[in-house]
């Protein structure tokens, strides 16, 4: 991005998506066909329909995982699997989850949905956004190429010290790990920066802090957290990989190291992870089910401050999961109290939703059930998360079934269920074609039952003492029967997710045709056709309100928004920058070109990591000057871009 100086007054235009202004911008900023187009884009839609299937892939490897798991689980003594096995699927599983699909499939409605959302042409850093998928891909590859060695990590998602340390752990298994994370941490990094400058800086005129659309706060604000709490995992797995190969005793008692450093460190990160995993599905809910209500959200000021209060109560919790460690009892009941209050400020989200339900006037479609279901799931995840605040309660539970059942109530309830509603109503914009309705609602049944025949009965084998992390169990403990019933309804949940991938698979060629704004949304992104052209905004719109297309009906805001009629912007690849807190026109920004350059650094980047884990410091030390080499070319001032410095004699 850069700021150009210019002589002439862009022009005002009306909107027409057919006329030569807007074939001429079609030129200016589509994607060059074929493989070498398809390597080197930069558009964020492309961008974005890639993390959501990437991160989907993930999800569908997740899964299988978790139904080997359930076929191992399902009666006592059965040996599909060995405990070496068991350990690496169910660390992957985890890993997979939480790292590679959860947060993922966010950025990726975020990736698509920020610039449509906020009336501009693309994120402020088109390329960086193009490296932040390719590191995404290649930190999940990195990470799932362990399996081809038989060592995949194998010490949980959380990775405890000292059992990752050497001595325990003498396999590379952990090395995958460390390094994997470490490059998956670089490229949240720089979609959080991406998304964060964007927001800030390139809202349509009008859009004020108090006119954001909420799914934007929710990602807004877990890009700050983002920020703030991954150094601390990546010093974690620094300082792990140091331990390792180096002899450092960062982690190791023996030595006089402390193996509980790993755990305040990784959970300074992975508490507010839980946030950063939930927040903006909980903007997708909050953005769409208005639509499907046919009235605003009810509170919107309240469940924004809500919102931002949860990221930041965040991370005063993380001692909440280590509340069977032996720590003081002081600092136990501060961070109880902590957890406790937390609930607070996601209390006020749901009331929210339930208000608007019941004030609106609803109408039932796939994704309305889909967001009423997260509600429900929400309220249950959250419950079993307030009891494990309670450090009486918490010292019987940790480290049972009861805790698996609440973080996956936490993650594909107030994950999954709003991704596949916020999919249904945003396809048809992605694709120009609608998802089948009637598939859509027997997938949601089937999800919903089998969800909660899968999940809810592990509350009760974790109140029966079943430990986590087990390959197998003895006949006569009382679990028979209830992981019987949960590994059924593993399967059966796997169904609903697979007759959704079924209607995706038929309705982007077959499914009926979509208009500009299918749902009658009330937010710029469905002012633009069905898929947006690759500049998004014939010209770019103007706001007055929350709601610039339901202005005439709601009334609400001063003066009008003006979303048919604005600036062209048609010199090239340009874009609007505004003010940070009103949205003032401030500058026009120079936007760069498609380019290899993000695909290359992240490519050589991640080979250094793979010399990294051979031990091939060489090697390493030549991918770190390629990639010095590659960011030059990516970096270096282009005079058209108004980067040159010019001399005025």
């Amino acid at each position: 991005m850069a700021v150009g100086t210019y002589e002439r007054a862009p022009t005002l235009e009306r909107a027409d998506y057919a006329s030569p202004v807007a074939s001429e911008l079609e030129t200016i900023w589509e994607t060059k066909p074929g493989i070498g187009g398809w390597l080197s884009t930069v558009d964020h839609k492309e961008l974005g329909i890639r993390y959501i299937a990437t991160a989907f892939a993930f999800l569908i490897l997740g899964g299988i995982e978790a139904l080997v798991m359930r076929v191992q689980l399902a009666r006592p003594n059965l040996s599909l699997l060995t405990p070496e096995q068991y350990n690496q699927i169910f660390s992957m599983h985890g890993i997979t989850m939480i790292f590679l699909y959860a947060q993922p499939v966010l950025t990726g409605f975020s990736a698509y949905l920020f610039p449509l959302l906020l009336g501009t042409r693309d994120l402020a850093f088109p390329r960086l956004n193009a490296f932040s998928y390719w590191a995404y891909l290649a930190a999940g590859l990195f990470m799932y190429a362990s399996f081809l060695v038989a060592a995949a990590p194998n010490d949980g998602w959380f990775n405890y010290a000292p059992y990752s340390l050497k001595t325990y752990n003498p396999g590379p298994n952990m090395d995958f790990y460390a390094l994997g994370m470490i490059l998956l941490g670089i490229s949240t990094t720089a979609g959080a920066i991406n998304f964060l400058v964007t927001v800030l800086r390139t809202r349509a005129p009008g859009m004020s802090i108090n006119r954001l659309p909420i799914l934007t706060w929710g990602t807004t604000t877990t890009s700050v957290g983002i920020l703030l709490s991954m150094p601390a995992v990546t010093l974690a797995c620094f300082m792990l990989w140091a331990d390792r190969q180096f002899g450092t005793h960062f982690f190791d008692a023996t030595a006089r190291g402390q193996p509980l450093l790993w755990q305040h460190l990784f959970w300074i990160f992975a508490h507010p992870w839980v946030y950063i995993i939930v927040l903006p599905a909980m903007g997708i809910v909050s953005d769409a089910l208005p639509i499907f209500c046919r009235r605003p959200l009810v509170g919107y000021t309240v469940v924004v401050l809500g919102t931002i209060a949860t990221m930041v109560m965040g991370f005063g919790v993380w001692l909440h999961h280590m509340f069977a460690t032996g720590i003081p009892f002081i600092a136990l009941s501060f961070f109880s109290g902590a957890s406790f209050v937390i609930t607070i400020p996601s209390a006020v989200a749901v009331f929210a939703w339930v208000a608007t339900i019941w004030t609106g006037r609803p109408v039932i479609t796939t994704a309305f059930l889909f967001f009423a279901g997260f509600i429900s799931m929400f309220v249950i995840g959250g419950v079993s998360g307030v009891m494990t605040a309670s450090v009486a309660a918490d010292r019987q539970l940790t480290d049972t079934y009861f805790v698996v059942a609440h973080i996956h109530y936490v993650l594909i309830g107030i994950n999954l269920f709003p991704v596949i509603g916020g999919l249904f109503v945003w396809f048809p914009k992605m694709t120009g074609r609608m998802l089948n309705e009637r598939l859509g609602k027997w997938s949601f049944w089937i999800i919903l039952c089998g969800f909660n025949l899968a999940f809810l009965p592990m509350h009760w084998t974790g109140l029966a003492g079943m430990p986590r992390r087990i390959y197998t169990y003895q006949d006569g403990m009382g679990w028979n029967t209830v992981n019987l019933v949960t590994s059924i309804g593993a399967f059966f949940l796997a169904l609903g997710i697979l007759l959704v991938l079924i209607n995706i698979f038929l309705s982007v060629r077959n499914g009926a045709v979509a208009g500009p704004n299918p749902w009658d949304g009330p937010t710029l992104e469905w002012v633009t056709p069905s898929p947006p052209p690759p500049y998004n905004f014939a010209v770019i719109p103007a706001v007055a309100s929350r709601h610039p297309l339901w202005e005439d009906r709601l009334r609400e805001g001063m003066g009008h928004s003006s979303v048919h009629r604005g600036l062209v912007l048609d010199d090239g690849k340009e874009m609007l920058a505004t003010t940070v807190l009103d949205a003032e026109p401030d500058a026009i920004l120079k936007m760069p070109e498609d380019s290899y350059s993000p695909l290359v650094v992240a490519v050589v980047m991640t080979a250094g990591f793979a010399g990294l884990l051979l031990h091939w410091w060489v090697f390493s030390g030549i991918c770190a000057w390629l990639m010095f080499m590659g960011l030059l070319v990516w970096l270096w001032p282009e005079p058209k871009l108004g980067q040159s410095a010019r001399w005025d004699r």
